[in-house]
């Protein structure tokens, strides 16, 4: 799908770029493939649920989710009050590998291997508590988030 100068000229003011980059940007069409496919992106919810909880020194309880826009952007106003960086971390390359499949046109939730977990070994091997998420992705109307 090719994009029209209105996308492109809204796309550069958003990040900023000056004419130069805006160029080098448009020089890779992969960009404009991910682009086109975006607005699809941007209509789904990407919900992280806790699945396994033991010895969470932030509290997380199995069922506790956190949700993130199809950008990837933690919606703060919809998860618990305190997010542990350790499990965003591990977030980041789920989400990262949801969008990846999206923009190559396969649903997300197909994933073979969607959970992931803090790094904490957990205190049976010398830490302190671990948790584990298993990612969805969910339309946005659906969830009313």
């Amino acid at each position: 799908m090719k994009l029209d100068e209105k996308t492109w000229n809204t796309f550069q003011r958003h990040l900023g770029y000056n004419d130069g980059e805006m160029k080098r940007f448009r020089e890779n069409p992969r960009n404009e493939d991910v682009l086109a496919k975006s607005p699809g992106l941007m209509n789904k919810t990407i919900v992280l649920k806790v699945v396994e909880s033991k010895g969470c020194n932030s509290q997380h309880k199995v069922g506790d989710k956190f949700y993130f826009d199809g950008a990837g952007n933690l919606l703060t106003n919809l998860g618990p009050k305190r997010i542990c960086i350790y499990a965003l971390n591990s977030a980041a390359q789920l989400i990262f590998a949801s969008n990846e499949l999206f923009y190559a046109g396969i649903n997300p939730n197909e994933m073979r291997f969607r959970r992931a977990g803090c790094f904490d070994v957990g205190v049976q091997c010398g830490g302190w508590g671990h948790i584990a998420m298993e990612l969805s992705v969910e339309d946005r109307d659906k969830l009313g988030k």
